[in-house]
């Protein structure tokens, strides 16, 4: 299908404030065009350099100025990190993302150390994703160089609600550090949160500027705001479910190649809820009990809900989960006869259908 790269926040309002019923089919619809809707990418996120952040991000108890009772940590070894791939290979992850709380990456031991973590697990036949701060050109050809899969920088939100998220960096060092991962073979993987005090308008102020750039992010994650004792929005509601399913829904609309990850505040989420997010077009989440340094559900959990929606990881490399054809699928069939599945005892469902049709067609119906 051809994308769309010229949406204007009217336009996203406008998907954004449909009827339910009416949204959720249509991304589903979308969804299904280009995915299939029963496989999803798990990631694993790994702090390997906690707190002493220098930047004022309000949503981050890795800010060195907030007061939160987190307890940092120094750069992990490389030794360190390939155990904790390990493990994530072992539950189900096919990408193991790595955080550090840097404002940028600066050039030596510590990047080059970074840079053999990213060797290391792509040796493992995983996926590698980073997420650093800001990037230069040439940083971002090095970690391409190692063999690093994707790289990401969320815009966050709007760049009208921006500054009263963050001040020690401005909206447009996301989108220069967005642009030189762009000149790499390196996949962009960048969302942002909603539940920060932002309007409507400026989450899909956000999504106009990610919807926007060509090629469009690969990723997009969606987070929920966990709010953090000591942070600026320490205060905030938390974010309705109903809310959620919209974004992920006008996510997948107006991005429909991407993969949509439900990301943090999952553990605020009931399952039918996260299942509807799934429903409605996300097809990415993180797996794991802590995403950098806020609470997740555990991946036994995680694994049990797949089991329950009938959803299976996916494998990786794969650009994006392939749509499944009906008429391309033989499961469909029966192995013997090739009649439809639901032909056969015991499912009645398209049989009423069909007969309800029928007697439609009846003089005096």
């Amino acid at each position: 299908m051809t994308i769309k790269h010229d949406w204007t926040k009217e336009e996203i309002l406008e998907i954004y404030n449909k009827p339910f019923m009416e949204l959720l089919y249509e991304a589903a619809t979308v969804h299904r065009q280009q995915h299939d809707p029963n496989t999803v990418q798990v990631s694993t996120l790994l702090s390997i350099k906690t707190g002493g952040c220098p930047e004022d991000c309000g949503y981050c108890p890795q800010a060195a100025r907030y007061h939160t009772d987190l307890e940092g940590n120094d750069l992990m070894s490389v030794n360190q990190v390939k155990a904790q791939a390990l493990r994530a290979k072992a539950t189900g992850s096919s990408r193991v993302c790595m955080g550090a709380a840097w404002r940028n990456v600066k050039d030596g031991s510590e990047f080059d150390n970074v840079l053999e973590m990213v060797r290391t697990i792509n040796k493992l036949d995983m996926e590698v994703c980073c997420t650093l701060g800001m990037l230069t050109e040439n940083q971002a050809q090095r970690l391409a160089e190692a063999g690093l899969y994707a790289y990401n920088h969320n815009l966050d939100t709007s760049e009208d609600y921006y500054k009263e998220v963050i001040s020690t960096r401005g909206f447009e060092d996301r989108l220069q550090t967005i642009n030189n991962v762009r000149k790499t073979n390196v996949t962009v993987c960048s969302g942002g949160i909603i539940g920060m005090g932002e309007s409507e308008a400026d989450r899909a102020g956000m999504l106009v500027a990610l919807a926007t750039l060509n090629p469009q992010p690969e990723s997009v994650p969606i987070n929920a705001l966990v709010p953090v004792e000591g942070t600026p929005m320490a205060e905030e509601k938390p974010v309705p479910i109903w809310d959620m399913i919209r974004m992920v829904a006008t996510t997948r609309i107006v991005m429909p190649e991407t993969q949509v990850r439900l990301s943090a505040g999952r553990t605020q989420m009931s399952r039918e809820g996260q299942a509807m997010c799934f429903f409605a077009g996300a097809n990415s989440i993180f797996a794991g009990d802590k995403l950098l340094t806020t609470p997740n559900p555990d991946v036994n959990e995680d694994m049990e809900m797949f089991k329950m929606l009938g959803l299976n990881p996916q494998k990786a490399f794969e650009k994006k989960s392939q749509p499944v054809s009906v008429a391309a699928d033989k499961s469909q069939f029966n192995s013997q006869d090739e009649k439809p599945k639901w032909s056969r005892p015991g499912h009645k469902i398209e049989r009423n259908l069909q007969a309800q049709e029928k007697a439609k067609s009846k003089p005096g119906f």
